[in-house]
Protein backbone atom coordinates (compact mmCIF):
# COMPACT_ATOMS: atom_id res chain seq x y z
CA UNK A 1 0.00 0.00 0.00
CA UNK A 2 1.52 2.92 -1.15
CA UNK A 3 1.79 6.58 1.17
CA UNK A 4 -1.04 8.27 -0.70
CA UNK A 5 -3.56 5.12 0.50
CA UNK A 6 -2.29 5.10 3.65
CA UNK A 7 -3.22 9.24 4.06
CA UNK A 8 -6.66 8.37 2.53
CA UNK A 9 -7.09 5.71 4.99
CA UNK A 10 -5.96 8.26 7.93
CA UNK A 11 -8.03 11.31 6.48
CA UNK A 12 -11.20 8.28 6.15
CA UNK A 13 -10.89 7.55 10.09
CA UNK A 14 -10.93 10.75 11.05
CA UNK A 15 -13.76 11.98 8.98
CA UNK A 16 -15.94 8.83 10.32
CA UNK A 17 -14.64 9.92 13.88
CA UNK A 18 -15.60 13.51 13.51
CA UNK A 19 -19.12 12.35 12.53
CA UNK A 20 -19.61 11.04 15.87
CA UNK A 21 -23.39 8.84 16.16
CA UNK A 22 -24.08 10.38 12.34
CA UNK A 23 -25.99 13.29 10.64
CA UNK A 24 -29.43 11.97 11.99
CA UNK A 25 -28.47 12.28 15.42
CA UNK A 26 -26.56 15.23 14.93
CA UNK A 27 -29.38 16.76 13.31
CA UNK A 28 -31.75 15.58 16.49
CA UNK A 29 -28.85 17.15 18.85
CA UNK A 30 -29.64 20.58 17.33
CA UNK A 31 -33.09 20.46 16.90
CA UNK A 32 -32.67 19.88 21.12
CA UNK A 33 -31.14 23.38 21.48
CA UNK A 34 -27.55 22.25 21.90
CA UNK A 35 -24.17 22.08 20.12
CA UNK A 36 -22.35 18.40 19.38
CA UNK A 37 -19.38 17.56 21.57
CA UNK A 38 -16.97 19.39 18.80
CA UNK A 39 -18.82 22.30 17.97
CA UNK A 40 -18.62 23.12 22.16
CA UNK A 41 -15.00 22.59 22.08
CA UNK A 42 -14.11 24.56 19.08
CA UNK A 43 -16.48 27.45 20.57
CA UNK A 44 -14.34 26.68 24.70
CA UNK A 45 -10.71 26.76 22.95
CA UNK A 46 -8.84 29.46 21.14
CA UNK A 47 -9.02 28.90 17.40
CA UNK A 48 -7.17 26.06 15.88
CA UNK A 49 -5.27 25.00 19.05
CA UNK A 50 -7.25 21.55 19.76
CA UNK A 51 -5.14 18.60 19.72
CA UNK A 52 -7.77 15.61 20.16
CA UNK A 53 -6.19 12.57 21.67
CA UNK A 54 -7.79 8.92 21.22
CA UNK A 55 -9.34 9.74 18.61
CA UNK A 56 -9.69 6.03 17.00
CA UNK A 57 -10.58 4.30 20.62
CA UNK A 58 -13.62 1.76 20.88
CA UNK A 59 -15.20 -0.10 22.99
CA UNK A 60 -14.50 -3.46 23.91
CA UNK A 61 -18.03 -4.79 25.00
CA UNK A 62 -19.36 -8.02 23.34
CA UNK A 63 -22.08 -8.73 25.10
CA UNK A 64 -25.40 -7.94 24.12
CA UNK A 65 -25.24 -7.00 20.31
CA UNK A 66 -22.02 -4.58 21.11
CA UNK A 67 -19.66 -6.29 18.94
CA UNK A 68 -21.36 -5.05 16.13
CA UNK A 69 -21.86 -1.20 16.81
CA UNK A 70 -18.57 0.49 16.94
CA UNK A 71 -17.65 4.26 17.05
CA UNK A 72 -14.55 5.82 17.22
CA UNK A 73 -14.08 8.18 20.36
CA UNK A 74 -16.80 6.54 21.81
CA UNK A 75 -18.74 8.84 23.46
CA UNK A 76 -16.58 11.61 24.45
CA UNK A 77 -13.85 13.74 22.86
CA UNK A 78 -10.83 13.98 24.53
CA UNK A 79 -7.72 16.27 24.32
CA UNK A 80 -5.83 19.78 25.31
CA UNK A 81 -5.43 22.94 24.26
CA UNK A 82 -5.54 26.97 24.72
CA UNK A 83 -7.69 29.29 26.08
CA UNK A 84 -6.27 32.74 25.99
CA UNK A 85 -2.74 30.58 24.93
CA UNK A 86 -2.73 28.81 28.00
CA UNK A 87 -2.78 24.95 28.43
CA UNK A 88 -6.09 23.51 29.20
CA UNK A 89 -7.07 20.06 29.27
CA UNK A 90 -11.03 18.86 27.84
CA UNK A 91 -13.16 16.14 27.52
CA UNK A 92 -16.90 16.74 25.93
CA UNK A 93 -19.19 13.96 26.07
CA UNK A 94 -21.26 13.10 22.62
CA UNK A 95 -24.96 12.51 23.24
CA UNK A 96 -24.77 11.13 19.71
CA UNK A 97 -22.93 8.11 20.24
CA UNK A 98 -24.50 5.52 22.16
CA UNK A 99 -26.64 8.32 23.91
CA UNK A 100 -23.13 9.70 25.67
CA UNK A 101 -22.96 6.46 28.10
CA UNK A 102 -19.93 6.11 29.89
CA UNK A 103 -18.03 2.56 29.09
CA UNK A 104 -14.72 1.45 30.17
CA UNK A 105 -13.00 2.80 27.47
CA UNK A 106 -14.60 6.48 27.52
CA UNK A 107 -13.52 6.37 31.27
CA UNK A 108 -10.10 5.14 30.66
CA UNK A 109 -9.64 8.31 27.78
CA UNK A 110 -11.03 10.32 30.40
CA UNK A 111 -8.14 9.35 33.26
CA UNK A 112 -5.74 9.59 30.62
CA UNK A 113 -6.47 13.43 30.02
CA UNK A 114 -6.93 14.26 34.27
CA UNK A 115 -3.18 11.99 34.39
CA UNK A 116 -2.11 14.27 31.85
CA UNK A 117 -3.22 17.82 33.39
CA UNK A 118 -1.70 16.65 36.75
CA UNK A 119 1.79 15.69 34.97
CA UNK A 120 1.38 19.11 33.07
CA UNK A 121 -0.17 21.34 36.36
CA UNK A 122 -3.22 22.40 33.72
CA UNK A 123 -6.83 22.86 34.88
CA UNK A 124 -9.35 20.04 33.39
CA UNK A 125 -12.61 21.48 31.89
CA UNK A 126 -15.58 18.48 31.73
CA UNK A 127 -18.17 18.99 29.16
CA UNK A 128 -21.14 16.56 30.04
CA UNK A 129 -23.97 15.16 28.12
CA UNK A 130 -24.39 11.94 29.14
CA UNK A 131 -27.24 9.48 30.00
CA UNK A 132 -25.05 7.79 32.57
CA UNK A 133 -23.16 4.53 32.61
CA UNK A 134 -23.58 2.04 29.48
CA UNK A 135 -25.43 -0.85 31.28
CA UNK A 136 -24.58 -3.21 28.99
CA UNK A 137 -21.01 -3.35 30.03
CA UNK A 138 -22.35 -3.59 34.05
CA UNK A 139 -19.67 -2.82 36.55
CA UNK A 140 -16.89 -2.34 34.40
CA UNK A 141 -19.25 0.91 33.30
CA UNK A 142 -19.31 1.80 37.27
CA UNK A 143 -15.84 0.77 37.45
CA UNK A 144 -14.73 3.61 35.29
CA UNK A 145 -16.95 6.21 37.23
CA UNK A 146 -14.76 5.00 40.62
CA UNK A 147 -11.44 5.90 38.15
CA UNK A 148 -12.57 9.25 37.43
CA UNK A 149 -13.69 10.15 40.93
CA UNK A 150 -10.60 9.20 42.63
CA UNK A 151 -8.97 11.56 40.15
CA UNK A 152 -11.17 14.42 40.75
CA UNK A 153 -10.46 13.89 44.44
CA UNK A 154 -6.29 13.92 43.99
CA UNK A 155 -6.62 17.07 41.32
CA UNK A 156 -8.93 19.11 43.97
CA UNK A 157 -6.66 21.89 45.43
CA UNK A 158 -3.80 20.69 42.39
CA UNK A 159 -5.20 22.07 39.54
CA UNK A 160 -8.44 23.72 38.73
CA UNK A 161 -11.84 21.65 37.27
CA UNK A 162 -14.44 23.22 35.73
CA UNK A 163 -18.12 21.64 35.08
CA UNK A 164 -20.44 22.03 32.19
CA UNK A 165 -23.98 20.50 32.53
CA UNK A 166 -24.90 20.54 28.67
CA UNK A 167 -27.67 17.70 28.59
CA UNK A 168 -28.46 15.09 31.60
CA UNK A 169 -26.00 13.99 34.02
CA UNK A 170 -27.80 11.41 35.89
CA UNK A 171 -26.88 8.71 38.62
CA UNK A 172 -23.20 8.23 39.66
CA UNK A 173 -22.31 10.54 36.91
CA UNK A 174 -23.24 13.34 38.93
CA UNK A 175 -20.94 12.89 41.41
CA UNK A 176 -17.92 13.73 39.27
CA UNK A 177 -18.82 17.03 38.72
CA UNK A 178 -19.95 18.12 42.00
CA UNK A 179 -16.29 17.39 43.34
CA UNK A 180 -15.15 20.30 40.76
CA UNK A 181 -14.69 23.59 41.71
CA UNK A 182 -16.94 25.32 39.81
CA UNK A 183 -20.14 24.01 37.84
CA UNK A 184 -21.81 25.75 34.62
CA UNK A 185 -25.49 24.61 33.83
CA UNK A 186 -27.85 25.46 30.67
CA UNK A 187 -31.39 26.41 30.96
CA UNK A 188 -33.99 24.13 29.77
CA UNK A 189 -31.43 21.25 28.38
CA UNK A 190 -29.23 20.50 30.97
CA UNK A 191 -30.64 18.34 33.75
CA UNK A 192 -28.73 16.70 37.04
CA UNK A 193 -30.23 14.58 39.85
CA UNK A 194 -29.23 11.19 40.99
CA UNK A 195 -32.48 9.76 40.75
CA UNK A 196 -34.81 10.61 37.44
CA UNK A 197 -38.59 11.95 37.73
CA UNK A 198 -39.58 7.87 36.62
CA UNK A 199 -37.61 6.04 39.70
CA UNK A 200 -38.32 8.75 42.12
CA UNK A 201 -42.04 8.33 40.85
CA UNK A 202 -41.93 4.45 41.66
CA UNK A 203 -40.40 4.42 45.01
CA UNK A 204 -42.17 7.68 46.67
CA UNK A 205 -45.08 8.30 44.58
CA UNK A 206 -44.00 12.28 44.18
CA UNK A 207 -44.39 13.49 40.47
CA UNK A 208 -42.04 15.84 39.92
CA UNK A 209 -40.17 17.49 35.88
CA UNK A 210 -36.96 17.05 35.30
CA UNK A 211 -36.85 20.63 35.20
CA UNK A 212 -38.13 20.76 38.89
CA UNK A 213 -35.66 18.25 39.92
CA UNK A 214 -32.50 19.03 38.77
CA UNK A 215 -32.53 22.35 36.10
CA UNK A 216 -30.65 24.91 36.03
CA UNK A 217 -32.53 27.28 38.03
CA UNK A 218 -32.66 24.36 40.63
CA UNK A 219 -29.67 23.94 41.29
CA UNK A 220 -28.56 27.53 41.21
CA UNK A 221 -31.36 28.60 43.00
CA UNK A 222 -32.28 25.93 45.35
CA UNK A 223 -29.74 23.35 45.84
CA UNK A 224 -26.49 25.35 45.40
CA UNK A 225 -25.21 22.11 43.78
CA UNK A 226 -24.36 24.73 40.71
CA UNK A 227 -22.57 28.17 40.36
CA UNK A 228 -23.86 29.17 37.01
CA UNK A 229 -27.03 29.40 34.74
CA UNK A 230 -26.49 30.03 31.22
CA UNK A 231 -29.24 30.28 28.41
CA UNK A 232 -27.32 28.54 25.85
CA UNK A 233 -24.25 26.41 25.18
CA UNK A 234 -22.34 29.25 23.27
CA UNK A 235 -22.89 31.56 25.92
CA UNK A 236 -22.06 28.64 28.89
CA UNK A 237 -18.70 28.31 27.08
CA UNK A 238 -17.86 31.77 26.73
CA UNK A 239 -18.86 32.33 30.44
CA UNK A 240 -16.56 29.71 31.35
CA UNK A 241 -13.33 30.83 29.27
CA UNK A 242 -14.12 34.24 31.29
CA UNK A 243 -14.36 32.47 34.97
CA UNK A 244 -10.95 30.82 33.73
CA UNK A 245 -9.06 34.43 33.08
CA UNK A 246 -9.23 34.96 36.62
CA UNK A 247 -7.47 31.99 37.75
CA UNK A 248 -4.09 30.40 37.64
CA UNK A 249 -3.28 27.18 35.80
CA UNK A 250 -2.35 25.05 39.32
CA UNK A 251 -1.69 25.60 42.84
CA UNK A 252 1.88 26.31 42.12
CA UNK A 253 1.30 29.49 40.43
CA UNK A 254 -0.30 32.80 40.45
CA UNK A 255 -3.18 34.09 39.19
CA UNK A 256 -2.95 35.72 35.46
CA UNK A 257 -2.54 39.32 35.87
CA UNK A 258 -3.98 41.49 33.32
CA UNK A 259 -2.82 45.36 32.03
CA UNK A 260 -5.38 47.69 33.63
CA UNK A 261 -6.73 50.75 32.59
CA UNK A 262 -8.44 52.29 35.53
CA UNK A 263 -6.10 54.75 37.80
CA UNK A 264 -5.01 52.89 40.76
CA UNK A 265 -5.74 56.10 42.67
CA UNK A 266 -8.69 56.45 41.21
CA UNK A 267 -11.13 58.22 44.16
CA UNK A 268 -14.90 57.29 44.39
CA UNK A 269 -17.26 60.27 45.29
CA UNK A 270 -20.13 58.05 45.36
CA UNK A 271 -19.08 55.92 48.20
CA UNK A 272 -19.52 58.68 50.39
CA UNK A 273 -23.26 58.35 50.37
CA UNK A 274 -23.96 54.93 49.90
CA UNK A 275 -24.10 53.56 53.72
CA UNK A 276 -27.33 55.08 54.97
CA UNK A 277 -27.25 57.34 57.68
CA UNK A 278 -30.62 54.78 59.71
CA UNK A 279 -27.96 51.88 60.53
CA UNK A 280 -30.97 49.40 59.96
CA UNK A 281 -31.69 50.78 56.06
CA UNK A 282 -31.21 48.25 53.63
CA UNK A 283 -28.38 49.44 50.97
CA UNK A 284 -26.56 47.33 48.10
CA UNK A 285 -23.17 46.17 48.75
CA UNK A 286 -22.60 45.24 44.94
CA UNK A 287 -23.05 49.72 44.15
CA UNK A 288 -19.62 49.30 46.88
CA UNK A 289 -17.69 46.64 45.15
CA UNK A 290 -18.20 47.44 41.13
CA UNK A 291 -17.56 51.54 42.55
CA UNK A 292 -13.53 50.15 44.12
CA UNK A 293 -12.71 47.16 41.59
CA UNK A 294 -11.25 47.40 38.55
CA UNK A 295 -13.42 49.26 35.33
CA UNK A 296 -16.29 48.55 37.62
CA UNK A 297 -16.45 44.65 36.63
CA UNK A 298 -17.78 42.22 39.57
CA UNK A 299 -17.59 39.05 37.82
CA UNK A 300 -20.44 36.76 40.46
CA UNK A 301 -20.54 33.56 41.31
CA UNK A 302 -23.55 31.73 42.57
CA UNK A 303 -25.63 35.20 42.63
CA UNK A 304 -28.89 33.37 42.64
CA UNK A 305 -28.21 31.23 45.90
CA UNK A 306 -27.97 32.31 49.33
CA UNK A 307 -28.30 36.49 48.16
CA UNK A 308 -27.21 37.28 51.81
CA UNK A 309 -23.53 36.86 51.09
CA UNK A 310 -21.87 37.68 48.00
CA UNK A 311 -18.68 35.82 46.19
CA UNK A 312 -17.37 36.36 43.00
CA UNK A 313 -13.99 37.51 41.37
CA UNK A 314 -12.56 40.92 40.23
CA UNK A 315 -9.33 42.56 39.76
CA UNK A 316 -7.31 45.40 41.66
CA UNK A 317 -4.84 47.34 39.46
CA UNK A 318 -5.09 43.89 37.15
CA UNK A 319 -4.45 41.85 40.02
CA UNK A 320 -7.30 39.15 40.81
CA UNK A 321 -9.12 38.61 44.23
CA UNK A 322 -11.62 37.06 45.05
CA UNK A 323 -14.13 38.88 47.06
CA UNK A 324 -17.06 37.61 50.06
CA UNK A 325 -19.39 39.99 50.77
CA UNK A 326 -21.74 40.57 53.28
CA UNK A 327 -25.41 41.75 51.43
CA UNK A 328 -27.81 44.01 53.41
CA UNK A 329 -30.25 43.88 50.37
CA UNK A 330 -31.28 39.91 51.89
CA UNK A 331 -31.85 39.31 55.55
CA UNK A 332 -29.95 42.23 56.58
CA UNK A 333 -26.96 40.47 55.43
CA UNK A 334 -27.12 38.18 58.44
CA UNK A 335 -24.99 34.79 58.01
CA UNK A 336 -27.36 32.08 57.91
CA UNK A 337 -26.80 28.47 57.17
CA UNK A 338 -26.79 28.29 53.05
CA UNK A 339 -24.73 31.63 52.60
CA UNK A 340 -21.93 30.19 55.60
CA UNK A 341 -21.49 27.31 53.03
CA UNK A 342 -21.38 29.38 49.89
CA UNK A 343 -18.79 31.40 51.72
CA UNK A 344 -16.70 28.67 52.83
CA UNK A 345 -16.72 26.52 49.66
CA UNK A 346 -15.27 29.78 47.83
CA UNK A 347 -12.81 30.93 50.74
CA UNK A 348 -11.34 27.25 50.20
CA UNK A 349 -10.92 27.80 46.46
CA UNK A 350 -9.51 30.99 45.96
CA UNK A 351 -6.55 29.93 49.05
CA UNK A 352 -5.96 26.31 47.20
CA UNK A 353 -5.00 28.83 44.25
CA UNK A 354 -3.03 31.58 45.94
CA UNK A 355 -5.71 34.40 44.86
CA UNK A 356 -6.22 37.35 47.49
CA UNK A 357 -9.27 37.90 49.51
CA UNK A 358 -10.85 40.92 49.71
CA UNK A 359 -14.41 41.17 52.55
CA UNK A 360 -16.51 44.01 52.69
CA UNK A 361 -18.51 43.53 56.00
CA UNK A 362 -21.73 44.50 57.31
CA UNK A 363 -23.21 41.91 59.55
CA UNK A 364 -25.68 41.75 62.38
CA UNK A 365 -24.58 38.12 62.99
CA UNK A 366 -25.69 34.71 62.37
CA UNK A 367 -29.31 34.09 61.64
CA UNK A 368 -31.61 33.41 64.94
CA UNK A 369 -34.49 31.34 64.55
CA UNK A 370 -35.65 27.82 65.50
CA UNK A 371 -35.41 26.36 61.99
CA UNK A 372 -31.95 27.98 61.63
CA UNK A 373 -30.70 26.09 64.71
CA UNK A 374 -32.26 23.07 63.72
CA UNK A 375 -30.63 23.33 60.38
CA UNK A 376 -27.35 22.87 61.81
CA UNK A 377 -26.32 26.65 62.16
CA UNK A 378 -23.80 26.18 64.19
CA UNK A 379 -22.17 23.33 62.14
CA UNK A 380 -22.44 25.45 59.01
CA UNK A 381 -21.11 28.20 60.32
CA UNK A 382 -18.14 26.72 61.61
CA UNK A 383 -17.27 25.94 58.20
CA UNK A 384 -17.25 29.61 57.06
CA UNK A 385 -15.13 30.50 60.47
CA UNK A 386 -12.33 27.29 59.58
CA UNK A 387 -12.28 28.10 55.93
CA UNK A 388 -11.72 32.16 56.62
CA UNK A 389 -9.14 30.96 59.70
CA UNK A 390 -6.81 28.46 57.56
CA UNK A 391 -6.70 30.61 54.06
CA UNK A 392 -3.27 32.05 54.12
CA UNK A 393 -3.19 33.99 51.26
CA UNK A 394 -3.53 37.82 51.89
CA UNK A 395 -6.68 38.52 53.38
CA UNK A 396 -7.94 42.34 53.46
CA UNK A 397 -11.18 43.61 55.32
CA UNK A 398 -13.34 46.40 54.62
CA UNK A 399 -15.66 46.80 57.39
CA UNK A 400 -18.57 49.39 55.89
CA UNK A 401 -21.02 49.56 58.83
CA UNK A 402 -22.40 46.57 61.19
CA UNK A 403 -19.39 43.94 62.61
CA UNK A 404 -21.33 42.49 65.44
CA UNK A 405 -20.96 39.25 67.53
CA UNK A 406 -19.18 36.16 66.35
CA UNK A 407 -20.16 36.94 62.53
CA UNK A 408 -17.42 40.01 63.27
CA UNK A 409 -14.81 37.74 64.36
CA UNK A 410 -15.84 34.68 61.17
CA UNK A 411 -15.98 37.53 58.84
CA UNK A 412 -11.91 37.51 58.62
CA UNK A 413 -11.16 39.70 61.58
CA UNK A 414 -7.41 40.29 62.81
CA UNK A 415 -8.28 37.33 65.76
CA UNK A 416 -8.32 35.25 62.50
CA UNK A 417 -5.28 36.43 60.71
CA UNK A 418 -6.52 39.17 58.71
CA UNK A 419 -3.83 40.98 57.45
CA UNK A 420 -4.95 44.15 56.74
CA UNK A 421 -8.36 45.67 58.41
CA UNK A 422 -10.24 48.95 56.94
CA UNK A 423 -13.10 50.75 58.84
CA UNK A 424 -15.21 53.54 57.14
CA UNK A 425 -16.54 56.06 60.01
CA UNK A 426 -19.84 54.73 59.62
CA UNK A 427 -18.76 51.25 61.47
CA UNK A 428 -20.02 49.51 63.82
CA UNK A 429 -18.12 46.91 65.87
CA UNK A 430 -19.67 45.19 68.98
CA UNK A 431 -20.68 42.04 70.82
CA UNK A 432 -24.36 42.92 69.57
CA UNK A 433 -26.36 45.77 68.36
CA UNK A 434 -26.58 49.41 70.55
CA UNK A 435 -30.50 48.89 70.74
CA UNK A 436 -30.00 45.29 71.98
CA UNK A 437 -27.19 45.86 74.24
CA UNK A 438 -28.88 48.72 75.98
CA UNK A 439 -31.72 46.49 76.57
CA UNK A 440 -29.55 43.88 78.67
CA UNK A 441 -26.83 46.30 80.21
CA UNK A 442 -29.96 49.18 81.49
CA UNK A 443 -32.95 47.15 82.22
CA UNK A 444 -33.47 48.88 85.07
CA UNK A 445 -32.77 52.32 84.15
CA UNK A 446 -35.08 52.44 81.17
CA UNK A 447 -38.01 50.74 83.44
CA UNK A 448 -37.34 53.66 86.13
CA UNK A 449 -37.46 56.33 83.86
CA UNK A 450 -39.73 59.13 83.11
CA UNK A 451 -39.63 58.99 79.60
CA UNK A 452 -38.53 55.26 79.03
CA UNK A 453 -38.46 55.73 75.19
CA UNK A 454 -36.18 58.92 75.20
CA UNK A 455 -33.89 57.53 77.91
CA UNK A 456 -33.53 54.66 75.27
CA UNK A 457 -32.91 56.69 72.82
CA UNK A 458 -29.54 58.51 74.71
CA UNK A 459 -28.17 55.32 75.65
CA UNK A 460 -28.11 53.97 72.13
CA UNK A 461 -26.67 56.94 71.15
CA UNK A 462 -24.08 57.06 73.79
CA UNK A 463 -23.43 53.10 73.48
CA UNK A 464 -22.87 53.79 69.81
CA UNK A 465 -20.47 56.57 70.01
CA UNK A 466 -18.57 54.90 73.01
CA UNK A 467 -18.57 51.26 72.12
CA UNK A 468 -19.29 50.41 68.75
CA UNK A 469 -17.81 53.04 67.32
CA UNK A 470 -14.80 52.43 64.89
CA UNK A 471 -12.26 54.23 66.55
CA UNK A 472 -12.29 51.91 69.88
CA UNK A 473 -11.63 48.85 67.80
CA UNK A 474 -8.68 51.07 66.09
CA UNK A 475 -7.33 52.36 70.10
CA UNK A 476 -6.75 48.48 70.33
CA UNK A 477 -5.34 47.65 67.19
CA UNK A 478 -8.00 45.36 65.78
CA UNK A 479 -8.73 47.66 62.62
CA UNK A 480 -6.08 48.94 60.95
CA UNK A 481 -6.95 52.35 58.96
CA UNK A 482 -10.52 53.94 59.66
CA UNK A 483 -10.56 55.25 56.24
CA UNK A 484 -12.52 57.91 53.71
CA UNK A 485 -14.56 55.68 51.88
CA UNK A 486 -14.14 57.25 48.97
CA UNK A 487 -10.44 55.82 48.95
CA UNK A 488 -11.28 52.65 49.34
CA UNK A 489 -9.69 51.46 46.23
CA UNK A 490 -6.10 52.93 46.46
CA UNK A 491 -5.91 51.84 49.66
CA UNK A 492 -7.00 48.42 49.11
CA UNK A 493 -4.63 48.34 46.18
CA UNK A 494 -1.89 49.46 48.05
CA UNK A 495 -2.40 46.76 50.98
CA UNK A 496 -2.54 43.75 48.05
CA UNK A 497 1.31 45.41 46.72
CA UNK A 498 2.37 45.19 50.49
CA UNK A 499 0.98 41.56 50.83
CA UNK A 500 2.20 40.06 47.75
CA UNK A 501 5.13 38.30 49.07
CA UNK A 502 3.10 37.50 52.23
CA UNK A 503 4.17 33.84 53.43
CA UNK A 504 1.50 32.38 56.03
CA UNK A 505 1.99 28.88 56.94
CA UNK A 506 -0.36 26.33 59.07
CA UNK A 507 1.00 23.16 61.22
CA UNK A 508 2.62 20.26 59.61
CA UNK A 509 -0.74 17.96 59.75
CA UNK A 510 -2.57 15.58 56.91
CA UNK A 511 -5.34 18.08 56.77
CA UNK A 512 -7.52 19.48 59.60
CA UNK A 513 -11.07 18.21 60.33
CA UNK A 514 -13.67 20.53 58.58
CA UNK A 515 -17.00 20.22 60.09
CA UNK A 516 -18.46 18.90 57.36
Amino acid sequence: MTIENKLAELERRNAEAELGGGETRIEKQHQGGKLTARERIHILLDDGSFQETDKFVIHRCTNFGMAQQHVPSDGVVTGYGMIDNRLVYVFAQDFSVFGGSLSKAFAEKICKIMDMAMKMGAPIIGLNDSGGARIQEGVQALAGYGDIFLRNVMASGVVPQLSAIMGPCAGGAAYSPAITDFIFMVRDTSHMFITGPEVIKTVTQDEVTKEELGGAMTHNETSGTAHFACDDDEGCLLLLRELFSFIPLNNQEDPPIKTCGDAPNRSEPSLKDVVPVNPNSPYDMKKIITAVVDDQYFFEVQEHYAKNILIGFARLNGRPVGIIANQPNFLAGALDSDSSVKGARFIRFCDAFNIPLVIFEDVPGFMPGVQQELGGIIKHGAKLLYAMAEATVPKLTVITRKAYGGAYCVMNSKHIRADYIFSFPTAEIAVMGPEGAVSIIHRDKMANAEDPEATRNELVADYRDKFASPYNAAELGYVDEVIDPTETRPKLIRALEMLKNKRDINPPRKHGNIPL
